[in-house]
């Protein structure tokens, strides 16, 4: 049985298919959570943080309308990572967020198409007129990436929590960037 949110957007891209999260990937998902790989995003925790910090992205999607997207490969296979809006309460901004879940994604440029179509509903759809990323500083493939899409280090604007952070802002698409 595949229990799915509803109704939540389908963005299909070159390569890759973003939906929004189903019980499936809970699995891919827990492993990515509990390896060191996920430090930059809180982690590494253990199954039953997890399990909790699924349910918050899940939840995203019911209290704000809105939330990440699992991105797969449109020839089938297992989720690869989540990327898309991102708005917990607290939050000073909302921000366009990424996770590769495998060390095997990586180097394809997955997490560049799926950021980047991402990107574009919330600027298109969701009616956002900003987006910035939070990026811990030692995490240069997300740098690497917040760049690439076009966003710039915005040192002015402010981060949740109190860890070292740099934010990036994003362009808004068809828009001359001004910081």
């Amino acid at each position: 049985m595949t229990v799915t949110l509803s109704p939540t957007p389908v963005i299909e891209t070159e390569r890759l298919i973003l939906r929004a999260p189903q019980a499936g990937d809970w699995e891919p998902w827990a492993a990515f959570a509990m390896d060191g790989r996920s430090r930059f995003v809180g982690g590494p925790l253990d199954r039953e943080k997890a399990w909790r910090a699924f349910g918050h992205v899940i939840g995203m999607w019911v209290l704000r309308g809105f939330g990440t997207f699992v991105f797969a490969p449109k020839a089938g296979g297992s989720a690869l990572g989540m990327c898309g809006p991102w708005y917990p309460e607290g939050w000073p901004e909302r921000e366009i967020g990424w996770t590769l879940w495998s060390p095997e994604a990586e180097g394809k440029g997955y997490a560049f198409e799926a950021a980047r179509a991402a990107t574009r509903h919330a600027f298109g759809p969701l009616g956002w007129d900003t987006a910035v990323s939070y990026i811990d500083p030692a995490n240069s493939r997300s740098i690497a990436l917040a760049e690439r899409l076009g966003a710039q280090r915005d040192d002015s604007a402010a981060h949740p929590g109190t860890d070292p952070c740099l934010v990036f802002r994003h362009p808004v698409p068809g828009a001359e960037y001004v910081l």
